[in-house]
């Protein structure tokens, strides 16, 4: 499956911004998808992952109460929408496709997308 991430833009502490992910081919419910980021200097870290009907999510902590992932099957796209933005949620964001929920770790994704540079100014 390829995946193509858009959404990301530089926004100020506070805004919103929603990410999306589109995914190719017809396996998309097959797929457990989420969303890791990279900021500058540091690993790539776990932020959201959804399962296959999108009736289950999980999230780091640094995010949780703050993003919300789902996905349209019938879209064949996975979103982050991204609430109350922190100057350090500033990173790279890359969505991901693996087989087993939750999918917290790099490890356990199959295909990953390009990357959408989010930048949060204060």
């Amino acid at each position: 499956v390829q995946l193509q991430a858009s959404g990301g833009g530089l926004v100020q502490a506070g805004d919103s911004l929603r990410l999306s992910c589109a995914a190719s081919g017809r396996t998309f419910t097959t797929y457990v998808m989420g969303w890791f980021r990279q900021a500058p200097g540091k690993e790539r870290e776990f932020v959201s992952t959804i399962n296959r009907v999108g009736s289950s999510t999980s999230y780091g902590d640094s995010v949780k109460g703050r993003f919300t992932i789902s996905r349209d099957n019938a879209k064949n796209t996975v979103y982050l929408q991204m609430n109350r933005l922190k100057p350090e949620d500033t990173a790279v964001y890359y969505c991901a496709a693996g087989r087993s929920f939750p999918m917290v770790a790099q490890k356990d994704a199959n295909y990953w997308g390009q990357g959408t540079q989010v930048t949060v100014s204060s």
